[in-house]
C-alpha cells in the first residue's frame, strides 16, 4: 500500500496551478439567488468576513478553508466546493454514502426529512440529535 502525499504537499501544488474563477462564480451565484442571499449575508452566515464572497465573485481565489466554511454554510461536501475553486480534493471530505437500497424503510424516512431542512446548521443538529438518541438507547 502506497503512502499518500501530504496535505500540505497537495496544496502547494494547487497554489501553483492556474485558476480559472469561472465554474465558482458561477455556481455561487446560482446558489445565491436560490437562496435570496446576499454577498454579504452569505459570507457573514457561513463564518466568514462580510466580504469573502465579493472577493470570490472579482475573481480572487478562495482559501482552503474559505471553501470548506462556505461548503457547511450552503449544505454541500467541502470537495466539491474545492474543486469548483480548483483546489485538490481532500480525503477527510471523502464520504462513501450507503445506497437507499440497502437501508431499512424506516432509516430512509429519516433521511428524506433531514434532508429537507434547509438550514445547514439546524439539519446538522437534528442529525447529531438523532445520532445521540441512538447512542442512548441502542
Amino acid at each position: 500500500m502506497s503512502q499518500k502525499e501530504p496535505v500540505a504537499k497537495i496544496l502547494r501544488k494547487g497554489h501553483r496551478q492556474k485558476y480559472d474563477s469561472t465554474a465558482l462564480i458561477n455556481h455561487l451565484k446560482e446558489v445565491l439567488k436560490k437562496r435570496n442571499e446576499s454577498h454579504r449575508e452569505a459570507s457573514m452566515r457561513a463564518g466568514l468576513d462580510h466580504a469573502a464572497i465579493r472577493r470570490i465573485i472579482s475573481g480572487q481565489r478562495p482559501s482552503v478553508h474559505t471553501c470548506v466554511y462556505l461548503a457547511n454554510h450552503f449544505g454541500m461536501n467541502p470537495n466539491e466546493m474545492l474543486l469548483l475553486a480548483q483546489w485538490p480534493e481532500l480525503d477527510i471530505f471523502s464520504i462513501e454514502t450507503a445506497s437507499a437500497e440497502k437501508l431499512p424503510p424506516e432509516a430512509v424516512d429519516v433521511a428524506l426529512r433531514i434532508s429537507e431542512i434547509k438550514n445547514a446548521n439546524t439539519r446538522k443538529k437534528v442529525a447529531d440529535a438523532v445520532l445521540i438518541l441512538l447512542e442512548q438507547y441502542f
